[in-house]
């Protein structure tokens, strides 16, 4: 039964969240008191495009989980955060269009439950289900943070755009690297969050020096932990 909700999960998180906004390309400037046009925090359009391998690998996990591996018990603990997070982010993209309060809680939502799905993978096929899942979690830990980041300087808390650039990659950095601790054979995770973070190095180069270098840092650090996983031989099954 849960293989085959993961399978119906995956099949709406990629079909109907689009489909219900079409036209999503990020948080409206003015849902703000304060406009975000040019938010620092948001990384260059070109990063939104992991969607697109996010989706697919998600759904042809979940069909090789249900054809192949629905009866495997190693899989059983991922799927129920995994479809959690997938049925709370069917609607995100209608809810961010509306509400981008309620979507930055959504979000983080997501991101948690992504994480422990990470954890809970299993060790054997990491391409099949390791893999995708650490992928939509690194990618996750990165866009709530930046939709954190909207908010705080839309509504004017404390810092402004660029401070809450600052404190929203470190935010995302910490997230990341506790992520790496606690699935070190994950590299996709790390990837995921450093692939937002260039994309970040990309938007503000030549404006924002310091949050361009502090996101490539951050990008630096993440790649370094993905390579040394593909390069640690697994020890444990």
């Amino acid at each position: 039964m849960t293989a085959s909700l993961q399978l119906l999960a995956a099949l709406g998180f990629a079909i109907a969240g689009p489909l219900l906004a079409p036209d999503f390309r990020g948080y409206d400037p003015d849902a703000f008191p304060i406009p975000q046009g040019n938010a620092p925090v948001g990384p260059a359009g070109y990063a939104f495009s992991i969607w697109g391998v996010i989706y697919l690998w998600l759904i042809i996990s979940a069909a090789i989980g249900l054809f192949k591996r629905h009866d495997a018990e190693d899989w059983s603990p991922m799927r129920p955060p995994l479809i959690l997070a997938l049925a709370i982010g069917t609607p995100w993209l209608t809810v961010a269009t509306m509400n981008p309060v309620i979507a930055t809680v959504m979000i983080f939502m997501m991101l948690a439950l992504a994480i422990v799905a990470m954890t809970r993978a299993p060790v054997l096929d990491p391409w099949l289900a390791r893999a995708p899942v650490a992928l939509f979690a690194g990618w996750l830990t990165a866009a709530s943070f930046a939709s954190l980041g909207y908010i705080g300087a839309g509504y004017g808390i404390v810092f402004g755009a660029v401070g809450w650039a600052y404190l929203c990659i470190a935010g995302a950095l910490a997230v990341a690297l506790y992520g790496c601790r606690l699935r070190p054979d994950a590299p996709l995770f790390p990837l995921g969050t450093a692939w937002a973070l260039v994309a970040i190095v990309v938007k503000n180069w030549g404006t924002e020096w310091g949050v361009a270098a502090l996101a490539a840092l951050g990008a630096a650090v993440l790649t370094a932990l993905a390579l040394k996983a593909f390069v640690t031989p697994r020890t444990t099954a």
